[in-house]
């Protein structure tokens, strides 16, 4: 049971350093203990973005008039074949990635993993009674749903992200404890399907760290189509009535059949054995440098356990670069590049700097911006939404942020993301040609506003 590397997790970078160490030559073990794609395939980023296509399909059916459709009979939608669709897909994608991990050559090994220790040069893993000698160590152990300790709920039977998905029952009424990016993505889909949903969030503005601008245009649009947004406030109690907040020092019961508490995550650094190999910690996670590489230099870590970047898509760079590290590839990590997308209806996108913390640093920026109606393939699949396409740049002229709002945002955010990696200033990027029509020409139309 010897192996060149051991990865510990079977989320998206745990699945991703097996297929490129095992592609590199690297005779590789990865050990999963519940399910191959981790939080990301089976509880987060495809469940919910299958359920969100659905919601979306509902939205555009309903609207079908303003496309000059006629539905000629009452339209309905059928939750319980809406689930049972997400589960087919889950299952489906998960099976892939396991094929997929095999035919690089990588061993799977489906049991709970534990580093014992470090003994002359190999790390000893533990796992389904089997003891695995390892050179490398990769852990990918991702990271657990954050439960507030807020009076009464322990007792009232509440959602985690993991039921909302689950549910073939909608509720009369939805509170939502929690406006980033998860609370809003469920705020979109019960709200499509006809619940009434309340999103409680103590910042000033919903969607955390993102642009402001944007977000507040898409609350405001959320508004119109009736959640209610309670914000600067604060939860102070859940029961079988509802939520009890607290705003400007009064108090007030917002009802609801349901709870979904949706205020984060934290890195899962429990239970793997990471404090017997005195591994330094930062934060809420494990400190790494830019090759994703720990206080000990034959141990790395990517994904959620960093605390850094929760998203999928940074797990899967990550784990990239921390293979390329190991196999001797010059590669490091850049988080100014890494996009951000809500999966909402319209979506919102994000990538680079937000000129909330570039003031707060004190750094000069300027911005170029336009609605998204400047693009004719936009306006010509978009009904009643204007958008919005920021372009955040240095003194310098560089592109250094990019703020979206209207679909497909989460597929055109990439262009600018690339120009942010290759450090384009807005003369370079005006040589890029766009086909006519696109949603991405707006970029073109922003160049030169």
């Amino acid at each position: 049971m010897k192996y060149d590397i051991a990865i510990i997790g079977g989320g998206p970078a745990g699945y991703t350093a097996a297929e490129r160490a095992a592609a590199g030559g690297l005779q590789t073990v990865l050990f999963e203990k519940k399910r191959i794609g981790g939080v990301c395939l089976n509880e987060g980023c495809i469940p919910t973005k299958t359920l969100l296509y659905s919601a979306k399909l509902w939205d555009n059916l309903k609207a079908a008039s303003k496309y000059g459709i006629t539905v000629p009979d009452a339209p309905a939608f059928d939750m319980e074949k809406i689930i049972d669709r997400k589960n087919k897909i889950v299952k489906k994608l998960t099976g892939g990635v396991k094929m997929t991990v095999n035919s690089y050559g990588a061993t799977m090994v489906e049991q709970e993993a534990l580093i014992v220790g470090e003994k002359n040069g190999s790390f000893q893993i533990s796992a389904g009674g089997e003891t695995y000698e390892v050179t490398y160590l990769l852990v990918c152990t991702g990271s657990d749903t954050v439960i507030p300790p807020i009076p009464g709920l322990a007792d009232t039977e509440y959602w985690t992200s993991k039921e909302a998905l689950e549910s073939t029952v909608l509720p009369g009424s939805l509170v939502i404890i929690g406006g980033g990016v998860i609370g809003m993505e469920f705020a979109s889909f019960f709200n499509s399907m006809g619940v009434q949903v309340s999103v409680i969030e103590m910042m000033p503005e919903i969607l955390g760290a993102m642009d402001k601008e944007t977000s507040g245009m898409l609350r405001s649009e959320y508004q119109k189509r009736g959640i209610r947004f309670y914000l600067n406030t604060k939860v102070t109690a859940v029961s079988k009535e509802g939520v009890t907040i607290e705003k400007n020092g009064k108090a007030s019961l917002v009802e609801a059949d349901k709870v979904l508490v949706s205020v984060g995550r934290k890195a899962n650094l429990g239970k793997v054995g990471l404090d017997k190999l005195n591994v330094e910690l930062l934060r809420n996670g494990v400190k790494v440098n830019e090759h994703l590489q720990t206080s000990h230099p034959r141990v790395y870590a990517c994904g959620d356990i960093t605390g850094h970047s929760m998203l999928a898509h940074t797990a899967i760079r990550e784990s990239e670069v921390a293979i390329n590290h190991i196999l001797g590839v010059e590669d490091s990590m850049n988080y100014d590049c890494v996009p951000g997308v809500v999966y909402t209806n319209p979506e919102v996108a994000g990538v680079g700097k937000t000129e909330e913390e570039l003031k707060a640093a004190g750094i000069n920026y300027h911005v170029q911006k336009l609605p998204m109606v400047y693009s004719g393939r936009f306006v010509a699949e978009n009904e009643g939404v204007n958008g919005l396409c920021k372009l955040i740049l240095g003194d310098d002229d560089q592109i250094i942020g990019c703020h979206i709002l209207g679909n497909p945002a989460s597929e055109i955010i990439v262009i600018a993301g690339i120009a942010i990696q290759r450090g384009y200033t807005i003369e370079e990027f005006q040589k890029s040609v766009f086909p006519h029509p696109t949603a991405g020409e707006i970029f073109h139309e922003a160049f030169f506003s």
